[in-house]
């Protein structure tokens, strides 16, 4: 049996690790863009600051592991059309040449490419990299930026867009010495928390010297003779920044013109439509990863590209390419992000999430000591809490905390509470670890959940 696997990050790698363990007799093609199968694009920013070097070190595996565990690599090679017919990949070597490998079974693991969001003056007409504005996704964006701050060794920098990438790249950029502008087009940065919650990463990022500038809509990218310019609307007045250097991070689309041409379906965010069992329609055709959408625990079918989702989805459809019947058991949104010397986290719903999937939610922060106030150290974490007012239901967690106070582990436990399809109040049963330096008889977790659980009754009684 032959299965092909295109796409050489997470979801691709992840297909062709499982279906070599269940079955080493089977033959594997791993079909890669570019050079750098199996390198962690998540662990970009830290390349950035220096905290990982060299950048090989970002590879989660050589390309003699790979080749030692039973792969046959592709690389620098584009997957061009799918014959769904005959069940045969056209690929096309860097130099332009074409070809095709036959297939039983084919994996579409093509992911998501950058998005611009509309900016004008930038992309292939207008700057790019040579000119010192950047999108970061890949390890070629990745030697551009590079190339470009041992080059030029700018002094200012715009990040535009605050979400997870961006914060990480502040941070990143601050820490080589640049001053950095942040450009957030919401009312808030890290969009995907409460803005009360997301004002505490704001002051995190003030107090180290980045200048964050909320509800912007950039439009524009020039180069004048001071730098390059962004210009935009904020407040309904024009507004102007400029830089040496500007990073575009503000979200990615889908890449699904391999797959929709050879027939399958789009459906939320633009995305591949695939069962949980990464069907695609085709036959004999698979996909996970960034191109397809997410089957959601709580909200159904959505889109939501994470690693995380896209190492699982690749695991269900390499067991599935080979005869398996694995199915994938749905994202919460799990996330969390490092900020300087403060970590936010959040997993499953927040308010208004909980009401366009029919919840009755309510939602509320309390503030808890990471381990007991006696212990020296003792910092607090701000945690708020989503239920609905109606079944009790745990519906989602956000959290904000110094760095070293475990939000990583405490949103890991909402998130399974949130698996497990807990009750709010159920949480105060879970027998979690307790010692002084560490946590509090009643973590930091319970607290919060119990003051939900006041918030609730204390709401029933002001409507009796």
């Amino acid at each position: 049996m032959h299965l092909v696997a295109i796409g050489g990050s997470d979801a691709g790698i992840s297909t062709a690790l499982r279906a070599r363990e269940l079955d080493p007799t089977v033959d594997v093609t791993v079909v890669v863009a570019d050079s750098y199968p199996n390198f962690s694009i998540c662990g970009i920013p830290y390349y950035f600051s220096h905290e990982v070097n060299p950048w090989q070190s970002l590879a989660h595996r050589t390309h003699a592991d790979l080749e030692a565990i039973g792969m046959h690599l592709r690389l620098d090679t584009l997957a061009a059309r799918i014959d769904v017919a005959g069940q045969q990949l056209t690929v096309r070597d860097a130099d332009g040449s074409e070809s095709t490998i036959a297939y039983d079974e084919l994996m579409v693991g093509t992911g998501a490419s950058p998005s611009t969001a509309g900016i004008a003056g930038i992309g292939p007409d207008g700057l790019g990299p040579d000119d010192g504005v950047h999108v970061l996704h890949s390890m070629g964006d990745t030697f551009a930026l590079e190339r470009y701050l041992d080059e030029h060794q700018p002094e200012t920098a715009i990040i535009v867009g605050a979400g997870y990438v961006g914060l990480e790249m502040a941070e990143a950029l601050t820490i080589r010495g640049l001053q950095v502008t942040q450009l957030q087009r919401g009312p808030e940065v890290l969009s995907t928390l409460d803005p009360e919650l997301g004002a505490l990463v704001h002051d995190e990022l003030t107090r180290h010297g980045v200048d964050v500038v909320t509800g912007a809509r950039v439009q524009q990218i020039t180069r004048t003779a001071a730098g390059l310019t962004v210009t935009g609307q904020r407040d309904g007045a024009v507004f102007a920044r400029t830089a040496d250097l500007v990073l575009v991070v503000v979200g990615v689309r889908p890449n699904t013109s391999l797959l929709t041409d050879a027939g399958a379906s789009v459906g939320a965010g633009g995305a591949v439509v695939v069962d949980e069992q990464m069907r695609t329609g085709l036959p004999h055709v698979w996909a996970a990863g960034d191109g397809v959408v997410t089957h959601h625990r709580l909200l159904g079918v959505t889109y939501l590209p994470l690693g995380t989702t896209s190492h699982k989805q690749g695991r269900v459809a390499g067991e599935n390419a080979i005869g398996g019947d694995a199915r994938f058991a749905g994202s919460l949104g799990t996330q969390v992000v490092k900020v300087f010397e403060l970590v936010a986290a959040r997993t499953g719903l927040r308010d208004h999430e909980a009401v366009s999937a029919g919840y009755t939610p309510l939602s509320g922060t309390a503030i808890a000591d990471d381990h007991k106030a006696y212990y020296p150290g003792a910092k607090p974490l701000s945690i708020c809490i989503t239920g609905d007012t109606d079944s009790g239901l745990l519906l989602g967690a956000q959290l904000v905390g110094a760095r070293g106070a475990e939000i990583a582990k405490r949103v890991d436990t909402y998130a399974v509470a949130l698996h497990h399809d807990m009750t709010v109040d159920a949480m105060s049963d879970l027998d979690l670890s307790y010692t002084p330096p560490l946590g509090s008889p009643w973590d930091a977790v319970q607290v919060a959940t119990q003051a939900w659980s006041r918030q609730l009754r204390s709401a029933q009684v002001a409507v009796r």
